[in-house]
């Protein structure tokens, strides 16, 4: 139930009506829709990033935080520090060939660097 009082104004109610129905659908959506794409996205970017972290040294696969590859063919990895984005680099035409490998149709590489959150 959403607290309605004088102060909330009629654009304010509207947003969060509406914000409610689209999580509604969402979470009601049946096979094949955006909820189910979006889980299956994330498992296919965690089965590429295990597939490739197999592929490295462990300190290196350590420091592999996550990897996607763009429908242009870029294989994008994100690691922790600039260090390891440059180790990273090195390694690119063999992690290429490890995402084919893996069903992907790599063409490239990028390396960035993200953030790791510690648990």
């Amino acid at each position: 139930m959403i607290p309605i009082t004088e102060s909330t104004g009629k654009r304010e109610l509207r947003h969060t009506i509406m914000s409610i129905t689209r999580l509604d659908k969402l979470l009601k959506s049946g096979p094949d829709d955006r909820l189910d794409r979006i889980i299956q996205r994330a498992q296919d970017i965690d089965a590429l990033t295990s597939a490739l972290r197999a592929r490295l040294p462990v300190e290196m696969a350590e420091n592999l935080l996550s990897a996607n590859v763009h429908d242009s063919g870029e294989l994008v990895l994100v690691c922790s520090t600039s260090a390891w984005a440059s180790r990273l680099r090195f390694e690119s035409n063999a992690l290429i060939v490890a995402a084919n490998k893996a069903g992907h149709d790599a063409r490239a590489c990028r390396v960035t660097v993200g953030h790791h959150q510690q648990p």
